[in-house]
């Protein structure tokens, strides 16, 4: 993976349980989770110009293993990323992985806003992450400090957490074979585009 995807080179091994996850429904790996990823990022944000707006965090250097056991490097990608947006506003997607049973959470944070979004189909507040939401904390008040942000002190340790929830409107229990079908057929032509498979 090119260093414009995550802020670092990658090399991702896609193997047979990656596709197996696909074919059976089972729980998504990294694997599959980064190359997805890359595929939104080939396909959608860099042909409509969308990387000036939008980036994402690696999920495979914020997982809450590392966060646990190397929080120094985990925050030192984390403030990288976010020093590249110190002028402009740019919303940082965090794919993370609650290494609970392969759960994963949406995270959507806007760094200079002080905003952070999640998504969670478990319904589950904030604080049950604990330490990915000290992680993201301490990386957006660092991040302030560094580019010179004054914030009252009242307001120092207010960063806003929002529960993103599905309008009813849109709301999708399931997804429909066809739907599943749609997706797991552009996941694997993109494999083969890339001459992985």
């Amino acid at each position: 993976m090119e260093e414009d995807v995550f802020g670092i080179e990658h090399q991702e091994t896609i193997g047979m349980e990656d596709f197996e996850q696909i074919f059976e429904h089972t729980q998504l790996g990294l694997g599959v989770i980064d190359t997805y990823i890359r595929f939104l990022y080939e396909k959608l944000m860099h042909p409509s110009g969308l990387r000036q707006r939008f980036a994402f965090l690696a999920p495979f250097n914020t997982n809450l293993g590392l966060i646990i056991s190397k929080p120094d490097e985990v925050m030192a990608y984390v403030l990288n990323r976010f020093m590249t947006t110190i002028n402009s506003e740019k919303l940082f997607f965090l794919p993370f992985n609650t290494g609970n049973g392969g759960h994963w959470l949406l995270v959507a944070i806007n760094p200079i806003r002080e905003v952070v979004y999640f998504l969670d189909s478990l319904h589950n507040p904030v604080s049950t992450y604990e330490a990915m939401k000290e992680l993201v904390d301490t990386a957006i008040q660092v991040f302030r400090a560094q580019r010179g942000s004054q914030v009252p002190k009242s307001k120092a340790n207010n960063i806003t957490w929002i529960r993103v929830e599905y309008f009813d409107d849109f709301k999708c229990a399931t997804y429909s074979r066809s739907k599943l079908d749609e997706l797991k057929e552009e996941w694997c032509q993109f494999m083969i585009e890339l001459k992985v498979v």
